[in-house]
């Protein structure tokens, strides 16, 4: 959502932030076509250009380098200072942006965060969902939502959720027909989806038991980069896959899906809430962060 009174400003320190009007438009909830015509008025006002735009490339002139050095602090005061002052509501209001991993958003949208939309309708949650980690605070986003492991460590992170685990599934139909893995080596000889990482890579899938971790390239009819894509193809039953248990969890308790290997799939880091710890917390923040810590699945 847009901060009222800064757009124009936070509009120059978002382009320049992420060399981009539409992934600039995107971070602050406006249109190109407004962020464009903020970028606009603010040149005029000034009477200078602060970009250099092509159809392929956005870059600061001169003025627009001298500009973002200089109002790039004062403009975050300014935020600093509207954070302290809405800190002194007593009915948490306002837009909370959260950043999370899918799966993760999937874990916890229901339990926590429409549970939380219910105590407080006036407050809005802008949750953003994407593969790659991102700086929350370079980002301006309140919270994040991502595996223990990942958290960086001059964060604050609250254990959400239920215990979690990898699933390698696979439809009656197809392990009737193919027989099932007894151990990860086994995968090599069957059909299996191959999952795409955000950065492209593709993935191994990962295993371990009495301490032993093991890795395996899959080889299958099909790559895919999301989880949902994934669960259709196996309920297809063109071959087995590789989840979060959580995806999968009904599939499995109805018998649409059929799970093997679960003894090389141990308990993974938690999912954890996460937040920069600062002084004057809003108060839809602080309602959160305390409904989160009473939250463990």
């Amino acid at each position: 959502m847009t901060k009222h009174g800064l757009i124009e400003f936070d509009a120059v320190l978002a382009i320049a932030r992420t060399g981009s009007f539409r992934a600039a438009a995107l971070e602050l909830g406006l249109s190109t076509t407004a962020l464009s015509n903020a970028i606009g008025k603010l040149e005029r006002q000034l009477g200078v250009r602060l970009f250099n735009r092509t159809t392929r490339s956005v870059s600061l002139t001169d003025a627009g380098r001298s500009f973002v050095a200089q109002a790039g602090p004062a403009v975050k005061a300014l935020h600093e200072a509207m954070v302290a002052a809405r800190s002194q509501q007593k009915i948490p209001s306002g837009t909370l942006r959260i950043n999370a991993f899918a799966t993760g958003a999937r874990e916890v949208l229901g339990p926590l965060l429409l549970r939380f939309l219910r105590h407080y309708p006036q407050v809005h949650i802008d949750l953003v969902t994407e593969g790659r980690i991102v700086d929350i605070v370079a980002e301006g986003f309140d919270l994040g939502l991502r595996s223990a492991d990942l958290v960086p460590s001059d964060m604050i992170a609250i254990p959400v959720g239920p215990p979690r685990s990898v699933a390698v599934v696979a439809s009656p139909t197809y392990f009737e027909a193919k027989g099932k893995p007894r151990v990860p080596p086994d995968l090599l000889r069957h059909s299996c989806l191959r999952i795409r990482l955000p950065n492209g890579a593709l993935h191994r899938w990962h295993f371990e038991k009495e301490g032993q971790p093991i890795q395996i390239d899959v080889q299958g009819p099909i790559t895919l980069d999301e989880a949902s894509l994934a669960r259709i193809t196996v309920l297809d039953h063109i071959g087995i896959g590789y989840f979060m248990e959580s995806d999968v969890r009904e599939d499995i308790e109805t018998g649409r899906l059929v799970r093997v290997l679960e003894d090389w799939t141990p308990p993974l880091a938690p999912l954890c809430l996460y937040y920069p710890n600062r002084r004057n917390p809003s108060a839809a923040l602080k309602a959160l962060i305390d409904m989160a810590r009473g939250h463990r699945g």
